[in-house]
C-alpha cells in the first residue's frame, strides 16, 4: 500500500489541489447556494409536469404536454434505468455540488490524456488547467448548458483511450474507450459529439496515411478494430438514447418540412440562416488570445468611468435632449445607455463573452507549430484550421454551405461557433507538447531559444499592434451601426453632431478595452516566455517551471472567467426553488378541475421562446429548440402572422392570458368557443397533401368537421358512419402518456381527439384490442369509432424506448464485463514484464 502511494502521490496531490482550485473559484457552493443558470430553469419549467407525475408514481413519463400541445419528452428529461451510464452521470452530478463537478470531470479527463501521452505530472496539470479553464467551458456553465457542458469533458478522455489503443494497449484502451464514449454519448448533446467526430476522422486518415507510408497497415487495422468495437460498445449501451433520439429527429425542426409552398422553409434539416445565426466572426477569431477585442459579452455595459458614460452624465447629451424631452429626459437618456453603450460589436445576435483559450497557451500553440515533429502536429493544425472555418458559418459560406449541403447530419444543428469548443482541446494540447519536446532534450538550446522568441514575437507583437494602433486593423463598430445611428438621430432630433459625438465615445471605450486587454496579453507572453526560457536554458528547475506554469496559466484564464461566472451568478437554493412564482391569472386558472386543456400566454411577448408558462399550464406555446415540425409549421401559418382562433379551438384553448401594456397588469379571457378534449365531427374533408390542409384549417369549424389527408381515406368507412349529435364522448382519466376517454353513439362516429398525433409509439385501444387511428386538422388526433358505448385509450409505449432499454442493458453487462477483462489483462502484463 505504501509502495502505491509512493508511486502514485503526486498524482494524488494534482487531484487535491483540482478539487481545491475548483471550490475556491466556486467558494459559493461552500455556503449552501446554486448557480443561477437561464436555460436550467427554462429547463425547470418544461420539466414541471414530468417531475410532478414521477414525484407521484415513481416513473417519469415519456410524453409530456406541458409545451406545444404536446410533445415526446427524450430530450427534455428521461429515465434510462438500465443504461449503466446514467449513474455514472448521476456520480459526477452528485458527488461534488453544481457545477464543481463539471469542472472537476474537465480537470480529471485534460489530466488523463497528458499523463497518457507521459507529460511531466505538473506540466499534464497546467495541460489539465488549460483545456479546463478555456473560457466557454465556463461561459456555458453560466448559461445553465449542463449537457453540453458534461459533453465537452468527456472529450479528452476518449482522445486519451485511442492513445491506448493506437499504442498497443488494446484491450485496456477499447474498454475506457468504451466507456467514455458512451457517458459522452448519454450525456445527450449530440452536437458536441458529432463535432468531435470531425476531429477524430481527420486523426484516423492521418493515421491511415503513416501507416500506409511505414507498411504498417495490419497494425493499424488492428487498432482501427478495437477503437470500432469500444464505439459499437458505446453506441449499444446507449441504444435507447439513440434510437427515440434519431426517430424522434426526423419529425422535429430538423427533419424534412411536410410542406411545398412555402420555400423559405427549409427541405429538410434546419433552415441555414437559423442554423448560421450564430456564426463567429473571422475578426473575432483574436479573441482567442485578447479576450476584450471585441468587447466581451453583449450584455455588458461599457466602463461607468469611460467616455460614453461621462458624456451621459456631465450635461452632454441632456443639454440637448432636455427642451425635447422634458421630464422624460432621462427615459431618452437610459434607452441611448441602453441601445449604444454595449461592450460587444462584434456581429452575433448575442453573445455571453469571447473563446479564449490563454496568452501563455496561444503563445506555446505557436512555439509547438515551429517545434514539434511529431505528426500530431498537422492533425491539431488540420483539425483546428478546418473547425476554425467551419466556426465561421455565413462568414465564409463557400466551405460551411460544402458542409451543411452535403455531409450527413451537419443541417441538423445550429449555432455553429460552437464547434470551436474542439479547438479549445486541441490549442492546448500543441502548447503542451511543444513544452514536452523541449524537456526531451531533441534539440539544442540555440534553436529553442530563436523558436521560442519567434513564437513570442508573433502573439506578443501582435498583442503590442493592437494596444498601440488598435484601430490599423480593426473597427470597433459593429454592422449593425446605420441602424443604431438612424434611431440615435431619431431620438437627438436629427443632431447628427451629437449622435457622432456618442458613437465616437461608444467607439473610444471600446478601443480602452482591447487595449487593456492587449496589454494584460503582453504581459502574460511575458511572463510564459520567461518560465519556458528559464526551464530551456536551465536557470530553473524543471519542477518549478512547470508548477509556475500551471499557475500562470490558472491565474490568466481564472480572471477572464470571472467575468463571465463570478460569485454574482449564484443564489440561495431557496431562491431558485422560488423563482416561478404563481401570477393571480395562473392561480386563477390552476383552480379549473378540468384535467387537461391548453393556455396561450401572449403576456410573455413571443409565447414560442419562453417555456415561463410551461411551469404553471400546458401550453400552446413554449421552448424547446427540438420542437416538431407540424407543430412549428401550423405556429408559422396560423398563429404568428395573425391568430387563427379555429386552430386555438381545436388545441382546446381554454384560457388567453394577455398584458395590459398602459399599467403592465394580466389579465385572463376565457375562450368560450374551445372544442374540448375530444368531440364527434358531422363531417370530413380530405385534402391531398400538407399544402392543402394547411390551407383548409385556416377558415373551418373543428367541432364540425375534420381535415383529414386522402392517405388516410382507407381508415374511414363513410357508409357507416353517423353525425355524432346524438353521442358524446369525454375525457375520463388523465396523465401525459396514458388518456382514457368513455364515449356512446348509437352509430359509428369520427372522433377528433385534442391531442397532438406522433404515430412513433402513441397506440389506441378501445374496450383493451389497439385500433388504428389517423392524423385530422393537420396535428391532431382521429379515429373511426364503432357505435355504442366503449372505452378508448391512448397510451404511449414506443418501441424505440422500450427496446433500446433492452439493448442498453445488454450493452451494460458487456461494458462492465470488457472493463473488468481490459484491466485484468493489463495488470497480468505487468506483472509478466516485472518478472522478466
Amino acid at each position: 500500500m505504501n509502495n502505491w502511494f509512493n508511486k502514485n502521490g503526486i498524482h494524488l496531490a494534482i487531484i487535491a489541489f483540482f478539487v481545491v482550485i475548483t471550490f475556491a473559484y466556486f467558494s459559493p457552493v461552500l455556503q449552501g447556494k446554486a448557480p443561477q443558470q437561464g436555460d436550467v430553469l427554462q429547463a425547470k419549467a418544461m420539466q414541471k409536469e414530468i417531475m410532478d407525475v414521477k414525484a407521484a408514481t415513481g416513473k417519469g413519463p415519456l410524453w409530456t404536454n406541458q409545451m406545444f400541445g404536446g410533445m415526446p419528452a427524450y430530450q427534455i428529461w428521461v429515465q434510462y434505468p438500465l443504461n449503466i451510464t446514467t449513474y455514472g452521470i448521476d456520480v459526477i452530478k452528485g458527488v461534488f455540488p453544481d457545477p464543481v463537478g463539471t469542472v472537476i470531470l474537465y480537470l480529471l479527463g485534460a489530466y488523463l490524456l497528458f499523463c497518457v501521452l507521459k507529460i511531466n505530472p505538473w506540466l499534464a496539470a497546467a495541460g489539465a488547467i488549460a483545456v479546463a479553464f478555456t473560457s466557454y467551458n465556463f461561459i456555458i456553465i453560466a448559461a445553465g448548458h449542463s449537457n453540453k457542458a458534461l459533453a465537452i469533458g468527456f472529450f479528452a478522455p476518449i482522445l486519451a483511450s485511442i492513445i491506448l489503443v493506437l499504442r498497443g494497449r488494446y484491450l485496456v484502451g477499447a474498454s475506457l474507450l468504451a466507456l467514455f464514449m458512451a457517458l459522452e454519448i448519454r450525456s445527450n448533446h449530440i452536437q458536441m459529439t458529432y463535432y468531435l467526430f470531425i476531429a477524430l476522422f481527420i486523426l484516423a486518415c492521418i493515421e491511415f496515411y503513416h501507416a500506409f507510408k511505414a507498411k504498417q497497415l495490419n497494425i493499424f487495422g488492428k487498432s482501427i478494430g478495437f477503437i470500432a468495437a469500444g464505439i459499437v460498445l458505446a453506441v449499444m449501451v446507449n441504444a435507447g438514447t439513440l434510437w427515440t433520439t434519431y426517430e424522434y429527429g426526423k419529425e422535429t425542426i430538423r427533419g424534412k418540412s411536410n410542406l411545398t409552398t412555402d420555400k423559405a422553409e427549409a427541405s429538410n434539416g434546419l433552415d441555414k440562416a437559423y442554423a448560421y445565426q450564430w456564426s463567429q466572426g473571422v475578426g473575432e477569431s483574436f479573441t482567442f488570445l485578447i479576450p476584450n477585442l471585441y468587447g466581451g459579452a453583449s450584455g455588458g455595459q461599457l466602463n461607468p468611468e469611460g467616455k460614453f458614460i461621462k458624456i451621459l452624465q456631465d450635461g452632454t447629451v441632456s443639454n440637448v435632449l432636455g427642451p425635447v424631452y422634458g421630464q422624460d429626459t432621462e427615459k431618452a437618456l437610459n434607452a441611448i445607455a441602453q441601445n449604444a453603450g454595449s461592450n460587444y460589436w462584434g456581429d452575433k445576435p448575442g453573445t455571453s463573452g469571447p473563446y479564449y483559450f490563454g496568452a501563455i497557451i496561444c503563445f506555446l500553440f505557436v512555439f509547438g507549430l515551429f517545434i514539434v515533429k511529431h505528426r500530431w502536429k498537422w492533425w491539431i493544425l488540420g483539425s483546428s484550421v478546418l473547425l476554425l472555418f467551419l466556426s465561421f458559418g455565413q462568414n465564409l459560406p463557400f466551405i460551411s454551405d460544402l458542409f451543411f449541403n452535403y455531409l450527413p447530419g451537419y443541417n441538423k444543428f445550429r449555432a455553429v461557433e460552437s464547434i470551436l469548443a474542439v479547438v479549445g482541446l486541441l490549442v492546448p494540447l500543441l502548447a503542451i507538447l511543444a513544452v514536452k519536446e523541449a524537456q526531451d532534450g531533441k534539440y539544442d538550446q540555440k534553436y529553442l531559444v530563436q523558436r521560442l522568441t519567434w513564437s513570442a514575437g508573433i502573439t506578443g507583437g501582435f498583442a503590442l499592434l493592437i494596444a498601440i494602433a488598435p484601430t490599423a486593423f480593426f473597427s470597433f463598430t459593429s454592422a449593425t451601426q446605420p441602424e443604431l445611428t438612424t434611431w440615435l438621430n431619431q431620438i437627438t432630433q436629427n443632431n447628427t453632431s451629437l449622435t457622432a459625438q456618442i458613437l465616437e465615445a461608444v467607439k473610444a471605450d471600446r478601443i480602452s478595452l482591447a487595449r487593456t486587454d492587449a496589454l494584460r496579453t503582453l504581459l502574460f507572453i511575458t511572463i510564459g516566455f520567461g518560465l519556458t526560457w528559464a526551464f530551456i536554458t536551465k536557470k530553473m528547475n524543471m519542477q518549478l517551471a512547470f508548477g509556475l506554469l500551471a499557475l500562470f496559466i490558472l491565474i490568466d484564464l481564472w480572471q477572464v472567467d470571472r467575468r463571465y461566472l463570478n460569485n454574482q451568478n449564484f443564489v440561495s437554493k431557496s431562491d431558485l426553488a422560488n423563482h416561478y412564482q404563481a401570477r393571480d391569472v395562473d392561480t386563477f386558472i390552476s383552480a379549473d378541475k378540468d384535467p387537461n386543456f391548453r393556455v396561450f400566454d401572449l403576456s410573455l411577448g413571443d409565447p414560442f421562446k419562453s417555456a415561463e408558462t410551461s411551469y404553471f399550464h400546458k401550453t400552446v406555446g413554449g421552448f424547446h429548440s427540438a420542437r416538431l415540425k407540424r407543430f412549428q409549421e401550423l405556429v408559422d401559418h396560423q398563429l404568428t402572422k395573425s391568430i387563427n382562433q379555429d386552430v386555438l379551438d381545436m388545441l382546446n384553448t381554454k384560457y388567453i392570458i394577455t398584458q395590459d401594456p398602459q399599467n403592465g397588469s394580466y389579465k385572463m379571457q376565457r375562450n368560450a368557443t374551445a372544442a374540448g378534449n375530444a368531440w364527434f365531427v358531422q363531417s370530413v374533408q380530405y385534402a391531398k397533401n400538407a399544402d392543402e390542409e394547411m390551407k383548409a384549417i385556416s377558415s373551418f369549424d373543428a367541432k364540425k368537421e375534420a381535415i383529414v389527408d386522402e392517405q388516410y381515406k382507407s381508415l374511414i368507412d363513410t357508409k357507416r358512419l353517423g353525425t355524432g349529435v346524438e353521442g358524446f364522448i369525454k375525457l375520463i382519466n388523465y396523465t401525459p402518456d396514458h388518456l382514457t376517454y368513455e364515449y356512446s353513439s348509437a352509430k359509428d362516429v369520427i372522433a377528433v381527439f385534442s391531442e397532438i398525433y406522433y404515430n412513433k409509439g402513441w397506440k389506441m385501444y378501445v374496450d383493451g384490442k389497439e385500433k388504428p387511428y389517423f392524423r385530422a386538422d393537420y396535428i391532431l388526433r382521429a379515429a373511426q369509432l364503432e357505435g355504442g358505448n366503449h372505452k378508448v385509450e391512448f397510451i404511449f409505449h414506443p418501441t424505440s424506448y422500450y427496446a433500446g432499454e433492452k439493448i442498453s442493458l445488454a450493452g451494460s453487462i458487456l461494458l462492465l464485463a470488457g472493463l473488468g477483462f481490459g484491466f485484468y489483462s493489463e495488470n497480468k502484463k505487468k506483472k509478466k514484464a516485472v518478472k522478466a
